[in-house]
């Protein structure tokens, strides 16, 4: 943790959360996109490709949904 922040953590939790609202409302009345690392586009070009040449690579939303569902029992 970041020892300039320190006070912010002896806040109540509705301050806190009050702040993380007035923080996230800032973001976004910023103009411009999120950065978004350059390796970040090159692992999803490289997955985009992958499930492109084997298709049977991936899984459907359903898949996923019962794999995580299944998780929780």
């Amino acid at each position: 943790m970041n020892p300039e922040f320190a006070p912010l953590f002896k806040l109540g939790r509705a301050e806190r959360l009050q702040l993380v609202e007035d923080l996230w409302d800032s973001l976004a009345q910023e103009d411009g996109p999120l950065p978004f690392p350059e390796w970040k586009h090159e692992e999803l070009r490289r997955r985009k490709e992958q499930l492109l040449k084997n298709p049977s690579l991936g899984l459907t939303w359903e898949e996923v949904k019962r794999q995580v569902r299944a998780q929780d029992d």
